[in-house]
């Protein structure tokens, strides 16, 4: 019997470049933020850097909310998505560990 899915979540953790600059941080959210807007198959998304509460943690994190699986193909292939990843994320990023899951 197959597993009916509603929805897709994606979570994706950073770890960031010991190297990495303030202003290079700061530039992650900013340019995330604009996501949502260009790309209407997101129907939920969060992110932010971690608050420092427990040792090990990654830098930064986003979780978004899609429809369909399709829809979350649509969000990794976007072009702005695409620029976002490679102007502003890959330049400072040391690890990352992402999961997508069904809700």
């Amino acid at each position: 019997m197959g597993v009916s899915v509603s929805g897709i979540r994606h979570v994706v953790v950073f770890t960031w470049k010991a190297e990495a600059t303030e202003e290079q941080r700061r530039a992650v959210p900013e340019r995330l933020s604009a996501l949502p807007g260009a790309i209407p198959e997101i129907a939920a998304y969060a992110f932010g850097g971690d608050v420092g509460l427990n040792q090990g943690n990654g830098d930064f994190a986003v979780v978004a909310d899609f429809a369909s699986r399709e829809d979350y193909l649509v969000y990794r292939d976007h072009p702005e998505h695409r620029a976002a990843i490679a102007e502003t994320i890959a330049p400072i990023v040391d690890g990352r560990t992402a999961v997508q899951f069904a809700l």
